[in-house]
Parts: C-alpha cells; structure tokens; sequence
C-alpha cells in the first residue's frame, strides 16, 4: 500500500481512545527483501547530508528501506497505539557489519514491547536486516509515544524521553555548527523516508495533534547529526568499520523553520539545541555485543 492511503487508513481506522500499556505486545512480524535503489540513496544522502559516493550504506538507512514493512505494522488492526500523532522518542542502533548498497536485505519488524508512559503509552518496534544467508548485520529499537490522558493513580515509571519537556538544566553547551532549517524540511524528508505523519507537513496539519508548528522528523535529526559524525570520522586516520552502537534521544520537538546548533561535547556523544539552549537530541556512540 503507498505510504499516503496507509496514513489515510489510520486517520479513518478507529483506535481505543486509551490504549492498555499492560497488555502484551501484538505478535505480527512482517518480513521483506528489498535491494537498495541507486537514486533514492542518493536523494537520501543528499537531503540528510552524508557524503556521496561511499561503498556502505549511511548508519539509519536501512530504517528507511524497513520504512513500509513499518507503517504496515502501524496501521494494521491489531497495533494498539494510533498511527496519527506518534512521537518517535528514541532509537538504539546496532550495527554488526558494513552494509554495501548491493546487498539484498532481509528485513523484518514487530513490536517488542507497551511501556507506560507520563503522557501516553510507549510502543517499542524492534527492526532487523540481515544478509542473504541470514547472518544478522543490523538492527534498530525505537520507541514510539502516543499521548493521551493517563489515570491519576497509575504507577507508570518517568519517561526515558520527553519530546514535550522543559529545557534541561546543564553546563553551557559546547560550541558547535548552526544550521538553518527551512519550514518545508518535514515535506522533503517524507518524500524520501515515506513518513507522512501529518505533524511534519504543515502547521494546519500538525496543530491537531497540539503541535503549533510542523515539527521536524526525528529521524532526520538524527540522520543529520550521523552524517556530520561520519564526516568527522572518515577524517580520522584509526576509522574503522567495528561494530557499533548508537543510541539517541529525542527530547524536544524541532519546529519548522528555525535554526538548531550541532556539538560534540564528548568525542562519543552529541546534542542538538534550539539558539536558546534547549535541548532536542542527544545521542552516543560505541561498541556493540556480538548479534544475538
């Protein structure tokens, strides 16, 4: 199904106005083979920034390529949280081995896990991408919130992520690189990604779900900040390809258009801030545990 009847599906499907994080996580598991398109990692690399011409593909693309198998998962009747207005709030990334742009992929999804959260319910989406002969190269957690009202007596634990939260108190943030990002962002990068989310496209669609403006995706801060951490590291004479694990927080919407800064205040970590200091993203990188 194309990426806008799949949201059209959502915004008609009905969903249970306040889904149960207790419950089990449903057990659909849906499974692809897609081989990179030589243009659409172009236009990829293009709009997030990594350079061209590399023999591997960028860290979060294959989260691209499982885009769709994704959506599908999310729009299907038996999802509990509604696709419309999700918040991706954090994603962890293991990488095992390079993956070249020729390579088939076997790619999966399902959602591993409802998590109580301070705003909503959380849902965990565990993607992999393994070879032809099933060797495990890749795989992502992300974690998805859908807000509503939650019972005043719940027990449910503090968020590990606050798209919505105040600035945090910290030390004066490290200098780093502005960059101007343009009020149509959110519609370049669905056009690629096939995230439509209507709270990315416009401030009339966006405002619905209690954004004033359209809000950046979160996958392409994070694309955005891996290409400038790639840029730096093929720079560095000891680069190599072990494998890794990135984790990144998303922790504030970015609004559309503005201006953020990029820093690294340690060599395996990075932020992303508003000119006013306030925090949206944090992440960090380092080794990875053998696959499972």
């Amino acid at each position: 199904m194309p990426p806008a009847l799949a949201v059209l599906r959502a915004a008609l499907r009905r969903t249970h106005p306040c889904p149960d994080p207790s419950a089990p996580p449903p057990p659909t598991r849906l499974t692809t083979t897609r081989t990179t398109d030589p243009d659409h990692l172009a236009a990829y690399r293009r709009l997030c920034g990594f350079p061209a011409g590399h023999a591997t593909l960028p860290l979060p693309y294959p989260h691209v390529l499982a885009f769709p198998l994704s959506m599908r998962l999310m729009t299907a009747r038996d999802f509990p949280l509604p696709l419309l207005g999700l918040v991706h709030t954090s994603i962890e990334i293991d990488q095992y081995k390079p993956i070249r742009p020729t390579e088939e992929l076997h790619l999966s999804v399902r959602t591993t896990a409802l998590t109580p959260h301070r705003r909503g319910t959380e849902a965990t989406l565990l993607t992999e991408a393994a070879s032809a002969d099933g060797e495990l190269l890749w795989q992502s957690r992300s974690t998805y919130l859908a807000r509503h009202k939650t019972r005043p007596t719940s027990t449910a634990s503090a968020p590990r992520t606050e798209p919505e939260s105040a600035p945090e108190s910290a030390p004066a943030p490290a200098p780093g690189e502005n960059w101007q990002l343009p009020a149509g962002l959110g519609r370049r990068y669905a056009s690629v990604s096939g995230d439509r989310n209507p709270i990315h496209l416009h401030a009339l669609t966006a405002r619905p779900f209690g954004f004033p403006r359209a809000i950046a995706h979160g996958m392409w801060t994070a694309a955005r900040c891996l290409a400038e951490r790639e840029r730096g590291e093929t720079r560095t004479p000891t680069h190599t390809h072990a494998p890794t694990h990135t984790r990144i927080e998303f922790k504030a919407p970015v609004p559309l258009p503005t201006t953020v800064t990029y820093s690294t205040p340690t060599p395996h970590t990075f932020e992303l801030r508003s000119p006013q200091g306030k925090l949206h993203l944090t992440g960090a990188t380092g080794p990875t545990d053998a696959p499972p």
